[in-house]
C-alpha cells in the first residue's frame, strides 16, 4: 500500500484571520519546492463556489489553493460545502453535488457522517500527493462546537498533523488571541499547536520584536514569521466579508475622475469574485452598493448571483433598489445579471417545489423578456461559449431554467463538462443595454472583458493578457515571494517528516 501523505494543519484564532492566505502561500512555496501538494478544508461554510472538471461543486478559497499547487481542483479538497440560504439554514453540498437543505441544528445531528465522509476524501487525497496542507474554519477553539468539530484540531488529530495557528494583529488584541486560543485547549490540543503565524500587520516591524520576544516566552511555542499588509498583488477572497461595512459605496463616495461600475451588494450574495478581474483594471473603479441610490453616475450595474433569488428580489423591491434599477434603465444605463442576477431581470422566477422557500412564484424586474422556474437537479458544470464569435470560458452553478425567446439569447454554449453540445446562454435585449447570462467566470477571458467593456462605451480601457488566470497565477508567486520574505519557511518545513525534509533540504 502506498505510503499516506503528510499532513500539515494551518488552524485560525478567529474567521477570516488569514488562514486560507496562508495555505495558498504555502502551497505556491512548497510545490516550487519539488513537493505534490494539495490543499484540504473538510468543511467551508461559503457561498463562494466553484466548479471541478467532473461537474462537481467546492468552494473556491480550495479552487485557489489548487490552482497554487498548480493542481487540479478535486471535490476531496472540500468535502463539506455549507452554502448559507439564512441565518440558521445551508445547503449541503457533499462530495461535491447538493445533498440536504438543513438547519444548524439539524446539520449539528449529522456531524459525525460528516467527519467520516472527510476522514474519507483526506484519505483519498493522501494516496495522491506527498503534502496535504488542512485549513481549518473559524476559531479552533469555539468551545461549544469542538465536541462536533469535523475541520479544525479534530480533523488535525485525525491527520497527525503538527498545527500553525493564524492570529490578525490587524483587528487587535493579538496577544489575547493567542494566549486565550491556548487557554482554551485542552493539553493535548495545546500541544498540537507547533507555533504561530501573525498576519496583516502595519508599520516598523522591528518595533514589534518585543511583542515576538513575549509570545514565545509566555507559550513556549515560535513565533514563524509576521506577515505585513500586501497591496502590490491580489488574491481571491474567500468570504463576502471583505465587501462588508466600510467597503461598501456611498452615493457621495464615488470618484467622478474615471468610470465606475457598480455591482449591487445582494443580502444572499455569491460568487462575488467573478467581478475582481474588474476591479483589477487600473483604468476603471469597481464598487460595491447596498443602501439604495441613484445609480446615473455609473457606467454600468451588475446584479451578481444570489443563493436566495427569490427573497433578494423581495429585498430589492422593499428597499426601493427596484425603481433605481428601472429608471437607470430607462435613461440608458447599461445592466448585466449573472446567474441569479440573471433570475431577478426577467418577468417571473417560479419555485413551485420549494426550493428556496416557501412554494410560489415572485415578479422579476421585468428587464429581460424571460421565465425562471427552480427545480432539482443543480446544474454544475465547467462550459466553453461564444460570444459573437469570441470564445470564453466559465462554469455554471444554478438550480432551475430560464426561458428566452429565440433570437435573443447572448452566448452560445459549445460544452459542458466535456461533452460537445450547440445550446443558447442568456439573453439580451433588443437595444443590448440589458444582458444576462448564467456564467460565472465570465471576465477571465480578456477578449470577453473587452467586448463587454466595449459595449458599454469604455472601450478605451486597456485589458491586459495577463488577466482572469494568469493574473491570478502571478498573484500566486507574488504571494509566495510575499510569505518567504517574512516566514521562516524552514521552520515550517522541519514540522515536516525527516523524509520530505531531506526532499525538500535537497531541492533548496
Amino acid at each position: 500500500m502506498k505510503k499516506q501523505a503528510a499532513c500539515l494543519a494551518v488552524l485560525g484564532t478567529g474567521s477570516d484571520v488569514g488562514k486560507s492566505i496562508v495555505t495558498t502561500a504555502l502551497c505556491r512555496i512548497l510545490v516550487n519546492r519539488g513537493l505534490r501538494v494539495a490543499p484540504f478544508k473538510a468543511q467551508n461554510m461559503s457561498n463562494n463556489s466553484g466548479v471541478t472538471a467532473e461537474g462537481a461543486e467546492m468552494g473556491r478559497a480550495q479552487i485557489v489553493q489548487a490552482e497554487a499547487a498548480r493542481v487540479a481542483p478535486h471535490c476531496d479538497m472540500n468535502p463539506v460545502l455549507l452554502k448559507p440560504v439564512s441565518d440558521v439554514g445551508a445547503q449541503v453540498v457533499l462530495n461535491g453535488a447538493a445533498w440536504i437543505d438543513a438547519s444548524a441544528r439539524s446539520y449539528t445531528g449529522k456531524k459525525e457522517f460528516l467527519f467520516a465522509e472527510s476522514r474519507a476524501a483526506l484519505d483519498r487525497l493522501r494516496q495522491r500527493y506527498d503534502l496535504i496542507l488542512l485549513e481549518g474554519a473559524g476559531s479552533c477553539a469555539e468551545v461549544n462546537l469542538m465536541a462536533h468539530d469535523i475541520v479544525n484540531l479534530r480533523m488535525a488529530a485525525y491527520a497527525r498533523a503538527p498545527v500553525v495557528l493564524v492570529a490578525d494583529i490587524d483587528r487587535g488584541g493579538v496577544f489575547a488571541q493567542i494566549v486565550g486560543t491556548l487557554a482554551c485547549l485542552s493539553p493535548e490540543e495545546q500541544d498540537r499547536i507547533s507555533g504561530f503565524v501573525i498576519n496583516r500587520f502595519r508599520g516598523d516591524l522591528t518595533l514589534f520584536q518585543p511583542g515576538i520576544d513575549w509570545i514565545e516566552q509566555r507559550t513556549g511555542k515560535p513565533v514563524f514569521g509576521v506577515l505585513p499588509w500586501f497591496k502590490h498583488f491580489h488574491i481571491e477572497a474567500e468570504d463576502a466579508v471583505v465587501i462588508e461595512g466600510p467597503k461598501l459605496a456611498r452615493h457621495n463616495s464615488l470618484d467622478a475622475d474615471r468610470p465606475t461600475i457598480g455591482v449591487i451588494r445582494l443580502p444572499h450574495i455569491s460568487n462575488f469574485t467573478d467581478f475582481d478581474p474588474l476591479a483589477q483594471l487600473p483604468d476603471c473603479r469597481l464598487v460595491y452598493l447596498e443602501q439604495p441610490q441613484s445609480l446615473a453616475q455609473l457606467q454600468a450595474v451588475i446584479l451578481p448571483g444570489s443563493k436566495a433569488t427569490s427573497t433578494d428580489l423581495q429585498w430589492l423591491d422593499q428597499t426601493g433598489w427596484q425603481e433605481h434599477l428601472r429608471r437607470y434603465v430607462d435613461d440608458g444605463g447599461h445592466l448585466l445579471g449573472i446567474c441569479g442576477g440573471y433570475q431577478m431581470l426577467g418577468t417571473w422566477v417560479h419555485d413551485p417545489d420549494g426550493i428556496e422557500g416557501p412554494p410560489g412564484s415572485t415578479r422579476g424586474l421585468g428587464l429581460l423578456p424571460v421565465e425562471t422556474v427552480l427545480k432539482a437537479p443543480k446544474t454544475t458544470t465547467r462550459t466553453t461559449f461564444t460570444w459573437g464569435g469570441i470564445a470564453g470560458c466559465g462554469y455554471e452553478i444554478h438550480m432551475g431554467q430560464s426561458r428566452c425567446p429565440d433570437g435573443q439569447s447572448l452566448l452560445c454554449v459549445q460544452d459542458r463538462n466535456g461533452t460537445s453540445c450547440n445550446d443558447a446562454d442568456g439573453c439580451i435585449s433588443a437595444d443590448q443595454r440589458v444582458m444576462g447570462t448564467y456564467m460565472h467566470g465570465f471576465f477571465d477571458t480578456p477578449a470577453i472583458t473587452r467586448r463587454w467593456l466595449s459595449g458599454i462605451g469604455l472601450s478605451h480601457v486597456a485589458v491586459d493578457q495577463l488577466h482572469g488566470p494568469a493574473a491570478r497565477d502571478r498573484a500566486y508567486d507574488q504571494l509566495a515571494e510575499h510569505a518567504a520574505a517574512y516566514l521562516d519557511i524552514e521552520a515550517i518545513i522541519a514540522l515536516l517528516p525527516r523524509d520530505l525534509q531531506e526532499r525538500l533540504s535537497h531541492r533548496s
